[in-house]
Formats: C-alpha cells, structure tokens, sequence
C-alpha cells in the first residue's frame, strides 16, 4: 500500500546537499528548496532511508520524514498554501 511521506532535510555541506537532493528526485516530488512530498510503498521507503543514510553526515546534518498518511486523496486537499498557490505537478516516471 502506497502512503504519502514529507521528506525535509537541513544537510550542511553543499557537496552532500546535491547528492541528497539528487537522490530525493528519484523517489518524489521537489515541492520547496529541501522539501519532497514522496507516494511510496514500504520497500521503496526502505530504499529512501537507506540512500539517505549512506550520504548524510549523522553527526552534522538531518533528514526529518512525515508519514501523512495512505495516498489515496488528493494531494491539494493535504496543503493549505499563504501566497502563491500550491498547485501538484503532474506525476511522471523517473528511471534511476
């Protein structure tokens, strides 16, 4: 079963910043400069968290991962946006 996650990560070396964010296009949606919003199924979560693990620095940076619940609604319904509108991006296929 797929569920929706929010990935937000504070990394401190820009070298490592890239590689995170590299990673985190292959498993979601870039929503906001360090913010990813992934549908993803338990096996796909432990591959996340197992990419992430082995490029963060655990004494120096954090990754901070929501569960929000199944993704069966629409994501629109889950944000509430102040300025700019939030509108979901159209979901396509990534080859990793």
């Amino acid at each position: 079963m797929m569920r929706d996650y929010l990935v937000m990560y504070d990394i401190c070396d820009p070298k490592r910043l890239a590689k995170i964010f590299k990673t985190m296009k292959g498993f979601g949606q870039h929503l906001q400069y360090s913010v990813f919003q992934c549908d993803l199924t338990p096996l796909r979560l432990a591959e996340m968290k197992l990419a992430l693990d082995e490029i963060i620095n655990h004494e120096a940076d954090q990754v901070l991962i929501f569960d929000l619940g199944p993704s069966q609604h629409d994501k629109a319904e889950l944000v509430e946006a102040l300025g700019l509108p939030y509108t979901p991006l159209p979901r396509r296929a990534v080859v990793i």
